[in-house]
């Protein structure tokens, strides 16, 4: 027999009563421990990327609970959840798909390696109350964390985003085998969990009627750093971001050499004033993950009809458009952006820094959404932060959305580029127009006095950690 194979067969019979014999010394542990005042978050996803699951961390911890955050840490999150001295993260790793083989045999090796890792890690932390886990991704998640709390007691929370299977379903089709065994899976485990939030009044009741889930709904709410951006703050974020995206410098250079321009602001060189330029283009502001359930051809489409407008005489501003965000479509969407010969209108595509994120949307004129949910039961979260910094959005329409965007109030619905491109006219036409649409709802926004997570968070997720 060779080498190699002798090997190999030596590690599958060592290894299963080694797994089991280290899970017997991680069980004896937590059962040994004390739980009351720990909690474990798990986003089987980069933790940078996850803000939901962040406010939950966040809002543990400042009710008493000790954090333990496990996800994949491939971005920065929030400071404040950095400076917590209860919040502890613990990385995930994060296996790539094999570069060999049947996608199903990659696809089959990476959700085997996921539950091994993901259960070590779980056993390894300190005895916990409560395992929060965000929905999707639930493959294997779900399974595992509900496996941890029947062998070590913590009630395992699920906080339903959205059903996997309809993500994976934009990929393969709502019929493909892999799909409904997806479906199957999450709507079994789904069962299994002490407690159910969700995002939406649409998706609780979806859950009740054909899962057989009772959830209770969490929208979400704005963080309190999500706000409007003072100018001095827009001037330095302007100057900042401009040394790398041409988009926002300035498209002249200022008499005084000394007097720093960026394309929508000046700081005077002697009292060290900003004030916003005339004629300044308008900022227009979108955030994507890049993915199939959102379609940035409309936006493009829209863009080049309001250039055309530009060009036939109407009066409408410049426009500098920045799309925020990582994914899988990003290099297909940035080739079909470098394709355009726009003359008024400049797109950039940034990934910007936690701390940036919330200061771009307090400096922009208007935001547009093209979320649209693949199972049409959850809501944007992009939305709720544009709102939380008081700037009026432009959304396209699915089937829950009038649940966060009141259309002619807040911002405006539309189903297609031409719509979105006469609201863009209609919007910008006279800007910056005091007595303007868009200054109407920035003002209904103010006046609305939106609740913040924290004070949401604690009237309607901790009454029922305290309940359980």
């Amino acid at each position: 027999m060779a080498a190699s194979s002798v090997a190999v067969l030596s590690l599958s019979l060592t290894l299963p009563p080694l797994l089991l014999l280290l899970l017997l010394i991680a069980w004896k542990r937590w059962r040994r421990g004390h739980s009351a005042g720990h909690a474990i978050v798990v986003v089987l996803g980069d933790v940078g990327r996850s803000p939901r699951m962040q406010y939950h961390a966040q809002s543990l911890a400042k009710c008493g609970f000790s954090v333990t955050l496990l996800g994949f840490c491939n971005s920065k999150p929030h400071d404040e959840l950095l400076q917590s001295d209860r919040i502890r993260i613990v990385p995930l790793t994060e296996l790539q798909r094999l570069a060999v083989g049947p996608h199903i045999l990659q696809y089959g090796v990476k959700v085997v390696f996921q539950a091994v890792h993901l259960l070590w890690k779980l056993m390894c932390c300190e005895p916990a109350a409560y395992i929060f886990l965000q929905n999707p991704p639930g493959l294997p998640a779900i399974a595992v964390c509900w496996f941890v709390a029947c062998l070590c007691g913590p009630k395992l929370v699920i906080d339903w985003h959205n059903y996997g299977y309809s993500i994976m379903g934009l990929v393969h089709g709502p019929r493909h085998w892999v799909v409904l065994l997806a479906k199957w899976y999450e709507k079994l485990f789904g069962r299994l969990s002490h407690l159910n939030l969700c995002v939406t009044s649409e998706m609780r009741e979806d859950l009740a009627e054909n899962w057989g889930i009772k959830a209770v709904t969490v929208y979400d709410k704005p963080a309190s750093f999500f706000k409007e951006t003072p100018l001095d703050l827009q001037h330095r974020l302007f100057m900042k971001l401009g040394r790398t995206y041409s988009a926002l410098r300035a498209s002249s250079d200022p008499l005084d050499p000394a007097t720093e321009r960026s394309a929508f602001t000046e700081r005077d060189a002697n009292s060290g004033m900003v004030t916003r330029l005339r004629g300044r283009p308008a900022l227009l502001v979108s955030s994507t993950s890049w993915t199939e359930d959102e379609d940035f051809s409309i936006l493009l489409a829209a863009l080049e009809k309001f250039e055309q407008l530009i060009l036939n005489g109407e009066s409408l501003p410049s426009l500098v458009c920045v799309i925020t965000g990582k994914g899988p479509l990003k290099e297909h969407y940035s080739h079909l952006i470098g394709q355009k010969h726009l003359q008024h209108i400049q797109v950039c595509t940034p990934w910007l820094e936690a701390e940036d994120y919330p200061l771009l949307l307090g400096s922009a004129d208007l935001g547009v959404c093209l979320h649209k949910s693949s199972s049409g039961l959850d809501l944007p979260m992009k939305v709720v932060d544009m709102f939380g910094c008081c700037l009026p959005v432009c959304a396209v329409n699915f089937r829950c959305l009038h649940e966060l965007v009141k259309h002619e109030e807040n911002g405006l619905v539309f189903d297609d580029a031409e719509e979105l491109a006469s609201q863009l006219q209609m919007l910008f036409s006279k800007f910056p127009d005091p007595a303007g649409k868009l200054n109407q709802f920035r003002k209904n926004l103010r006046e609305s006095k939106q609740l913040r997570w924290d004070e949401s968070w604690k009237q309607t997720v901790l009454p029922l950690l305290v309940d359980t």
